[in-house]
């Protein structure tokens, strides 16, 4: 009976550690939970990518990644800001693909104050689940441009006069411009209905979406937005995502309300590898690559030495064929290029005195005119860097021309041809054999006559290490006059 209270109050004191440390547990584990619920928080950042300029092969790889890269990070949302006079067909192509199959929300900003989003700007903004703008903005000017003749200005039909139709009858609109060729109405056609389907996609405005392809109209922020083609107009990130919180848009994915509230947002420039991919795309540093590349080759393959113009040439020449294919060239104008150089080599290597240079020069010019398309932005070449070119290709080759034929006419100077005609005199004489001095050097030398110690002689030809020598002319003479 003693020893009940004892092990009562045994049990008793064993019993509190366990209490508190099954405490400490549960109170661990609710912090875990609490630390674990908190990083969704933290990490629901919305990615903001920038285009800043024409749209190309390097910004259509930047966006499409982006994408690809939020929604496999779980990203809310991703903001796209886009300040761009247009660019490629098939990259704006690739970019609406992409937001048209990502089941991340795409909010596409035209900022800051004085950008565009014109011609495959508008495209993409019509495309994305949200379209806003920055006061002080425009978009539109959506007529597709072809790849082909630059600088040739299309003939355009005049539209009928307001309230005038087919036979007299009124109408209350005019009729449209019509293209004047039918691959151009294809490209406009196609165009139209793209951007129509585009708009119906997000209930946008449709008809000023087709007008803006076929007759080039432009709106401003507040004019966007007063018409539905746009859905909203923020003065910044911040007030973007007050505005679009709580909006539900429909994605790849389904139906999806936004909740902006608290979202950090991240920038996500460009790294160095799409900087690196724009530079080489740029139609202008395409060409240069070409011009060096082939350049290369040529020095190499006519005086063959370390091998530096040659490794040199065929990098760049691959370089210039990476970015021509990420590019709409047109190969008939890539072939007058190619021209254009192969007559330039050969002007260096065949007396043509300038006519197969001249020809290089004006087959040069004419293939990088029309290589690509001036009236895409971001495509054209430059005409200053155009004539530069050519001018350059055209003094090298006048200078390496006259310096060649300056080295033709000049009078040898080595080896044994240098010998024949040079004078010198006998040093030595030793029976039949005989040596002189020439140019500084000794040499065993024959005549026809006997030669005297001191005797002046001249060259007259060379076999093997034996030069064949005879008087001067003023001593034939002065010897042929003692011997008469």
């Amino acid at each position: 009976m003693r020893h009940g209270p004892f092990i009562a109050s045994a049990s008793r004191q064993k019993g509190g550690p366990f209490w508190c440390l099954l405490t400490a547990r549960l109170f661990a584990f609710l912090l875990g939970l609490a630390v674990v619920a908190s990083v969704p928080a933290r990490a629901a950042i919305v990615p903001v990518l920038t285009v800043d300029g024409a749209i190309g092969p390097a910004s259509a790889d930047y966006v499409v990644r982006g994408i690809a890269q939020a929604a496999s990070d779980g990203a809310p949302l991703l903001v796209l800001q886009m300040d761009t006079p247009g660019g490629l067909d098939l990259s704006m192509r690739h970019i609406i693909q992409a937001i048209m199959a990502s089941s991340v929300p795409v909010v596409t900003y035209v900022t800051p104050a004085g950008a565009r989003a014109a011609s495959a700007g508008t495209y993409i903004l019509y495309a994305s689940h949200v379209a806003a703008m920055a006061p002080a903005t425009t978009l539109g000017a959506a007529t597709p441009v072809a790849i082909g003749m630059p600088g040739v200005p299309q003939p355009v039909r005049e539209p009928a006069p307001a309230g005038v139709g087919k036979e007299g009858e009124n109408k209350n609109e005019s009729a449209p411009a019509a293209p004047a060729d039918a691959m151009t109405a294809k490209q406009v056609n196609d165009a139209a209905a793209f951007i129509r389907g585009l708009a119906k996609e997000h209930g946008r405005n449709a008809e000023w979406a087709e007008r803006a392809v076929r007759e080039a109209v432009s709106l401003t922020a507040a004019e966007a937005l007063e018409q539905g083609v746009i859905d909203l107009v923020a003065r910044d990130l911040a007030d973007l995502l007050a505005q679009i919180d709580g909006r539900t848009v429909r994605t790849a994915s389904g139906e999806l309300k936004l909740a902006t509230t608290g979202l950090a947002v991240v920038m996500q420039p460009p790294d160095w590898r799409h900087r690196l991919l724009g530079v080489i795309a740029n139609p202008s540093f395409a060409l240069i690559l070409l011009m060096i590349g082939v350049y290369g080759l040529m020095f190499e393959f006519s005086s063959p030495g370390f091998g530096i113009p040659g490794t040199l040439g065929a990098i760049c020449l691959l370089l210039a064929m990476f970015a021509l294919q990420l590019l709409p060239v047109n190969y008939a104008a890539l072939a007058l290029i190619l021209l254009g150089f192969a007559l330039l080599a050969a002007e260096l290597l065949t007396p043509a005195f300038g006519v197969l240079g001249v020809g290089g020069v004006i087959a040069f010019m004419a293939g990088g005119l029309l290589l690509f398309d001036s009236d895409v932005p971001g495509v054209g070449i430059p005409l200053p860097l155009l004539f530069g070119i050519s001018l350059t290709s055209a003094a090298a080759v006048l200078l390496g021309g006259s310096m060649a034929l300056r080295a033709r006419r000049a009078r040898v100077v080595s080896g044994s041809e240098a010998l024949v005609g040079a004078t010198g005199r006998v040093t030595a004489v030793d029976g039949p054999r005989a040596w002189a001095q020439v140019q500084g050097e000794r040499w065993q030398v024959a005549g026809e006559h006997p030669l005297t110690l001191g005797q002046a002689i001249r060259v007259r030809a060379v076999e093997g290490l034996v030069l064949h020598v005879e008087p001067p002319d003023d001593q034939s003479v002065q010897s042929h006059k003692e011997n008469a």
